[in-house]
């Protein structure tokens, strides 16, 4: 097991990665607080590793919520449900949640705990590696509205992640490359040899080769913790982890919540930044090249979707957490290894990827 650190003072805590940690209850135990425990998960987990976490808790009262699957249930409505479940057994604000799922999951259990009674304590058990190396570190909690996605949350921070690689065997091929797409995120924002070693290594990512997997997550949640310690609330270096997210983001919500994986989308996203990038000047057309390589090599979507417009992506665009005052803020890439701040870009330039870049060859 490798332990890793999130150093924000009082609201600090843990990482682990490991094999087989779900088998080593007392791992939980120890960052459970109170004598309640929910354990909220989904009908894909809950047969696979529900009854084993459940099994393991030594507390005096445990329920579990299973909740529908998908991104299309991430919303206030499910929310509620986890309200009306804490509220039918009475439980108080000493009580813990916890939620084992993918990100989905996470971040809807974390939003829930950061309200109930203005803020219980919550674990996360990630369960797809996108949840692993991305959204169950780091504090990010919340719902999608119709008009955008995660436009409802809470910073909040959980006890802890536990971080069991083997739940990814069980992880489908099509979930498992949609987390590779934020792992070679971390590579292009920040760790250029990191991006070098997955060029190199992507064959056996996808072989599932349990060395190569445990080291791209131990490296995709080291840089992680190492932004968000300096940055916990975005304001300033943080920004950079939603490279490529605000074309994602216009992605699922324009196709309709759950047709694009989160990953997946991102990866579009990304291409559609480098292109971006290297327009505005700052990235070389080899590097962009490199780039959509990489996605294309790790079996995910590199071109947006025909039905999207320029007119209506930037419509959904607009709609983002990221924008100032009106004004599109992005992140673009000086290099691979190298983002920037967020930063305002020509219209021109940005009608121009819209319009260009995977609408004819590249």
């Amino acid at each position: 097991m490798k332990t890793l650190r999130i150093d924000l003072g009082e609201r600090s805590y843990p990482i682990y990665i490991g094999d087989g940690l779900l088998d080593e209850p007392e791992l939980i135990g120890r960052h459970v607080e109170g004598g309640q425990v929910m354990v909220v998960t989904n009908e894909v987990v809950a047969p696979l590793y529900l009854d084993r976490v459940m099994a393991g808790l030594n507390v005096k009262e445990k329920h579990s919520l299973i909740l529908p699957d998908g991104e299309n249930h991430k919303h206030l409505a499910t929310v509620e449900t986890i309200f009306d479940a804490l509220l039918a057994h009475r439980f108080s604000r000493t009580a813990t949640l916890i939620a084992l799922g993918g990100g989905v999951i996470g971040d809807i259990v974390g939003f829930a705990a950061a309200c109930y009674q203005r803020g219980i304590p919550f674990i996360q058990i990630p369960t797809t590696l996108l949840a692993q190396v991305d959204s169950s570190v780091g504090g990010k909690t919340g719902v999608n509205h119709p008009l955008g996605k995660n436009m409802i949350g809470a910073f909040y921070q959980p006890q802890a992640v536990i971080a069991d690689t083997r739940v990814l065997d069980t992880l489908p091929d099509r979930e498992l490359k949609a987390g590779i797409a934020e792992v070679i995120k971390y590579g292009l924002i920040r760790d250029a040899p990191f991006f070098r070693w997955l060029e190199e290594k992507m064959a056996s990512m996808l072989a599932r080769d349990p060395e190569i997997m445990s080291h791209a997550i131990e490296r995709s949640c080291r840089n992680k913790a190492d932004v968000v310690a300096e940055d916990e609330r975005e304001s300033g270096l943080r920004a950079i982890l939603n490279f490529g997210h605000t074309f994602g983001h216009a992605i699922e919500t324009g196709m309709g919540y759950g047709r694009y994986l989160h990953g997946e989308a991102v990866a579009i996203g990304m291409c559609q930044a480098a292109d971006l990038s290297c327009r505005c000047g700052c990235l070389s057309p080899s590097d962009v090249q490199r780039i959509v390589d990489l996605v294309s090599r790790a079996g995910l979507p590199t071109r947006p979707p025909p039905e999207l417009d320029s007119g209506k992506f930037l419509d959904l665009m607009a709609v983002d957490k990221k924008n100032v005052d009106g004004r599109l803020r992005l992140i673009l890439l000086e290099a691979i290894g190298k983002a920037t701040l967020p930063v305002s870009v020509p219209m021109d330039l940005l009608r121009a990827t819209l319009n260009g870049y995977g609408r004819t060859s590249v």
